[in-house]
């Protein structure tokens, strides 16, 4: 059994025991066996391993966990993109337009999209990321773009729910069967979770609940997007499902937020339902961003992703949405830390990720940086020195 010793770790987030909220270790090294973690402690009383890898005093920290990305499209909105940034609001219709593009893309050409933003968030120091299918809206799209998707990520998505496809822009309940019928027993096989984006011009409340009850029924687990545009009652839509997180949460009342709340486990370790914000929506819509200290406060579980998409929030980057975070909703440093990575795992109900524990998974980041707190002091620098995915550096 071949083993790595990673040491001289000058700051080691954990996320489990250690000091103040992400536990953090200093001096502190780690040992991989088999792609996971063995044993964390001080550098000085490592064990033995046959590989050493010298992380020069820098910081390490958990892979990053995406639990919100859309991969799978064809084309871009970057002329989308330039109207909103003179003036233009941001509505959600420029998604039917990535939906043609989709469908005329080949196979192979989906997968070189898929790969090349799988990628790029990899160097950025994502190890674990969600992939929905959305832009096909078709039996046949909505299979093969989760198929795709499957390729690379367990973290599969089944998003027929996107919006209604123009051809049944007079028929919605007419897609709504499509989706709770064909189009999911199509797209089970290679999904994990199903997904509603239960909004004004998308599903409404109703819809919403028929096709999540149906992706549960078929032995899914369910997320959905909530509240992005304007208040709603998809948050408590989700929480009376057992969401395992409600994306964007932008617009929340006081009702919306103790619901959430009210998910609470019993040992304090947070809620069940999780809020996953994704800033570099806001960011690239010019819209409100969440306020994300008015949920923690109340005691909800957080998590950051980054709603990687062609249309609303084309960025692939973790440390981005991290900056953003704390710059732009009061959160702190360690917070957004935390909800990038034991956060993100909580968003996927996972717990061998996210974190540096004994049994965890060995996904680790090195940063050009000595702490943590270089990802938001030092925005827009590339600070990932070398990732690690299952005790391998790719």
């Amino acid at each position: 059994m071949s083993s790595l010793l990673v040491d001289n770790i000058g700051e080691l987030v954990t996320n489990g025991a250690g000091e103040g909220p992400l536990g953090i270790r200093r001096n502190a090294a780690v040992l991989v066996e088999e792609g996971r973690v063995v044993w964390v402690g001080p550098s000085a009383y490592a064990p033995a391993a046959d590989r050493r890898l010298d992380a020069g005093g820098a910081a390490v920290l958990p892979g990053f966990v995406d639990s919100h990305a859309h991969l799978v499209f064809a084309g871009d909105r970057a002329a989308e993109f330039a109207a909103r940034m003179a003036g233009q609001p941001y509505t959600g219709g420029g998604i039917r337009t990535t939906v043609g593009a989709t469908r005329a893309a080949t196979d192979n050409e989906l997968r070189a999209t898929v790969r090349r933003l799988r990628g790029e968030a990899l160097r950025q120091g994502t190890t674990t990321m969600e992939i929905k299918s959305g832009y096909g809206l078709t039996v046949a799209d909505e299979a093969r773009s989760l198929r795709i998707a499957a390729e690379s990520s367990t973290e599969t998505t089944f998003l027929g729910a996107h919006v209604v496809p123009a051809e049944y822009a007079d028929r919605p309940d007419d897609y709504v069967s499509l989706v709770c019928g064909p189009m999911l027993a199509a797209a089970t096989p290679y999904a994990k979770w199903v997904d509603v984006f239960c909004e004004r011009g998308a599903f409404d409340v109703d819809h919403a609940r028929a096709i999540l009850a149906c992706g549960q029924a078929a032995g899914l687990g369910v997320r959905i997007h909530a509240n992005q545009l304007g208040p709603g009652a998809g948050v408590r839509l989700g929480v009376e499902l057992d969401a395992a997180s409600v994306d964007h949460c932008t617009h929340l009342s006081d009702a919306d937020v103790d619901a959430l709340a009210g998910t609470a486990h019993s040992d304090g370790s947070g809620t069940r339902t999780v809020a996953t914000l994704l800033p570099g929506a806001e960011f690239s819509t010019r819209s409100p961003y969440p306020d994300a200290r008015r949920l923690l406060d109340a005691g909800v579980t957080v998590a950051l992703a980054t709603d990687c998409n062609p249309g609303s929030s084309y960025t692939s980057s973790m440390p981005f949405c991290v900056a953003l975070a704390v710059r732009e909703m009061r959160m702190t440093p360690a917070e957004a830390v935390w909800a990038a990575t034991a956060g993100g795992a909580r968003a996927l109900r996972r717990d061998d990720i996210g974190v540096l524990t004994p049994g965890a998974r060995a996904d680790l980041v090195v940063l050009d940086a000595p702490s943590y707190l270089h990802l938001a002091y030092r925005p827009g620098v590339p600070l990932i020195r070398q990732v690690m995915r299952n005790g391998v550096t790719p």
